[in-house]
């Protein structure tokens, strides 16, 4: 396998993945690019190598930048503007898990608080109160070891991966 199949394998299978933790193909696909890449791309190189409009890119590295792990950044000399993606791994986990906490976990717990609130004592509002209780149980403790790992080091995630 050469350069460019290596490449557009990743970058394919990135943009599946993207799926998996909250963003579309197409976004994860830009945001494989821009992660291989040595050097800023436009607006025009990711249109050209994705094969997508400028519409699509312009639309998802917006919400790419949205999501922290893509900037624009400035070429000397260029009138274009130009983006990038943090390199470092880790740190891009870190960020996508703030993210998701942001966007899914802080809104259902908020739900799950107020419902806690029914007024109501038949056996069906009992049922309801004790499984959202529940939910909201294990909801925090979700959200208290995403928020760790949100705030963690390398050496933190790989010591507690090795405990377990």
């Amino acid at each position: 396998m050469d350069l460019e199949q290596a490449k557009e394998t990743f970058i394919n299978a990135w943009g599946s993945l993207g799926s998996s933790w909250g963003i579309n193909k197409v976004m994860g696909q830009i945001h494989a690019l821009l992660l291989v890449s040595t050097e800023p791309l436009s607006t025009d190189q990711i249109m050209e190598e994705l094969h997508i409009s400028r519409g699509n890119v312009n639309m998802n590295i917006r919400a790419l930048m949205d999501w922290g792990i893509a900037e624009k950044v400035y070429v000397k000399g260029e009138r274009k503007e130009y983006f990038t993606s943090k390199k470092d791994i880790m740190e891009l986990a870190r960020q996508v898990t703030r993210e998701r906490r942001k966007r899914e976990l802080e809104p259902i717990l908020k739900v799950l608080d107020q419902v806690q609130q029914l007024d109501d004592d038949s056996k069906e509002a009992k049922e309801f109160k004790k499984v959202t209780k529940e939910l909201t149980l294990f909801s925090k403790k979700a959200d208290t070891v995403l928020e760790k790992f949100a705030k963690s080091d390398k050496n933190w995630f790989f010591k507690m991966i090795l405990k377990l």
